[in-house]
């Protein structure tokens, strides 16, 4: 119910600041123009609050949701998505619940996320990682555009990163111990979906 009204509220100052912004220029004194130029400033400056709130509002959904449906760990709620996708798919589609897709920065969490990967998708498994090289070949980045500090690739037989520009999205591999492959990002792979706890 709340969320609703914040929507409508946001609505309703979006349309006051349109209509403001459209009205023909009146000649006013000085005074009363730098008055109304720091009445639009305030309205922006509500209008990006709420706008803040909605988001905060979205993610506090979205983690109760998925803290009832998916896994703890670390300060962290991940839920599974078994449905196979693209990459750039499933990554928006865990942002539009208010996530990001799941990036492990610690051995103990990849190996958490690991498990939990294999005891609800199965010994065969791959999931998608927050994980890429799309912007620049070879540097692997997270969803914000940092360097990825934590890297858990196979380093066996098959050593990864192997695919140069055609494979540019990582996977964690059920079948591989929870070791990282590079993919082709238009490959379909289901997905885990990480909210950070605030």
């Amino acid at each position: 119910m709340d969320f609703r009204r914040a929507c409508l509220f946001l609505c309703v100052l979006i349309l006051i600041h349109g209509s403001l912004q459209q009205s023909p220029p009146k000649k006013k004194p000085l005074k009363k123009d730098a008055v109304s130029f720091s009445a639009i400033q305030d309205l922006q400056k509500q209008i990006d609050d709420i706008a803040q709130d909605l988001i905060l509002l979205k993610e506090q959904q979205a983690l109760q949701t998925v803290c009832l449906k998916g896994f703890k760990i670390h300060g962290k709620c991940f839920l599974v998505d078994s449905l196979k996708k693209r990459y750039h798919t499933a990554n928006e589609d865990c942002m539009d619940k208010g996530g990001t897709l799941s990036t492990p920065l610690t051995r103990q969490e990849d190996e958490q996320l690991y498990d939990y990967v294999r005891s609800t998708l199965g010994p065969d498994a791959q999931v998608w990682l927050g994980v890429n090289d799309v912007t620049t070949e070879g540097m692997w980045i997270d969803h914000t555009g940092s360097a990825v500090r934590y890297k858990n690739w196979e380093s066996g037989l098959n050593s990864q990163p192997d695919g140069n520009r055609a494979q540019n999205c990582a996977v964690l591999s059920v079948g591989a111990g929870g070791k990282w492959f590079d993919e082709n990002c238009r490959d379909e792979r289901s997905s885990v979906c990480e909210f950070n706890i605030v």
